[in-house]
């Protein structure tokens, strides 16, 4: 199959899943798509919200229409890396076996990860960026596709452990979750307190996303556009020349490359999504807020202002 009927595919496929989605998850369709255009992009996501907006609902549902194995690693401060990963133990012939822990499936939803210590954290950030996990000296390869969706409380910050921002940067969106509207919330009250189960079909194959993503990679990207998601990089850092005086004043770190890459593939997804060939200027600026959002480190200035992070990411259009 061409690129351009892989894509016309992706198009058809992509309307499929979003409605099979919306059978368990009313709204939330920005979110769906940020997390859905991640997946696709082969990156990884941060959720934030508070509590019950749905975060588990949502990443399962998404993981069953994707016909993907889905694992939940709830974070506590007592849980350790073997617990994630996984240990050897002795079998009855007294030989070390591996057993798996539950790092070991295709989509992950790391939930309350700030609730953890680093050591556990980090455990982690091997698997999201090697697709691999090392223990005692043996290295082991996850099944590919890969995702890992990281869930944050921002309510409670005593006893947690805020991700350093060298984790923070592995993901490559970060996503604000919001309260439903009064709408929403009646039809989520009707769902879910009635006798019915709605029942997610599965419309992809393992072989099918790692296609789709490769033809994702392969979508040619124009030099000016390159260029743009570039110098806004470039921008949100506050001693570079073109740095607007919104970031010279309120930004203490910019962020780095990575954020360049990932706009670029996110604006590739993005683009594939809307059925076009090419990402425009206006599909890198579709996801600049929640690749930009936890790459930006604000100033005490910033704080006692109440100068938020997407005044300063607007600045940069």
């Amino acid at each position: 199959m061409s690129d351009v009927a892989a894509i016309e595919q992706f198009v058809k496929k992509f309307k499929d899943l979003k409605q099979e989605i919306a059978k368990v998850i009313v709204g939330q369709d920005l979110v769906v798509n940020q997390i859905l255009i991640s997946i696709f992009s082969g990156g990884h996501s941060l959720l934030i919200g508070v509590p019950g907006l749905a975060k588990t609902l949502m990443v399962n549902t998404i993981a069953q229409a994707l016909g993907l194995d889905f694992k939940r690693i709830q974070f506590t401060p007592d849980l350790m890396p073997s617990d994630i990963l996984g240990s050897e133990i002795l079998d009855e012939d007294r030989h070390f076996k591996f057993v798996k822990g539950p790092i070991f499936a295709n989509i992950i939803l790391a939930d309350e990860i700030n609730r953890t210590p680093p050591k556990t954290q980090a455990a982690l950030l091997e698997a999201m960026q090697e697709r691999s996990v090392t223990v005692a000296g043996h290295n082991y390869k996850l099944d590919l596709p890969y995702f890992v969706l990281a869930t944050q409380n921002p309510i409670e910050q005593e006893g947690t452990y805020p991700l350093p921002e060298a984790q923070l940067d592995r993901f490559m969106f970060a996503i604000n979750l919001e309260y439903p509207s009064f709408a929403e919330e009646v039809q989520v009250v009707k769902f879910t307190t009635n006798d019915v189960q709605a029942k997610v079909n599965a419309l992809f194959t393992d072989a099918e996303i790692l296609n789709f993503q490769h033809v994702i990679r392969r979508i040619p990207v124009a030099d000016n556009v390159i260029e743009y998601a570039v110098s806004m990089v470039g921008k949100t850092r506050p001693n570079g020349d073109s740095s607007p005086e919104l970031v010279k004043q309120y930004i203490d770190w910019g962020a780095g490359p990575r954020a360049s890459q990932n706009l670029i593939l996110a604006a590739k997804t993005h683009a594939a999504v809307n059925g076009k060939f090419s990402p425009d200027i206006e599909d890198v600026q579709a996801v600049a807020t929640s690749i930009l959002r936890h790459r930006i480190i604000k100033n005490y200035k910033a704080e006692a202002e109440g100068i938020s992070e997407i005044q300063i990411i607007k600045s940069l259009f």
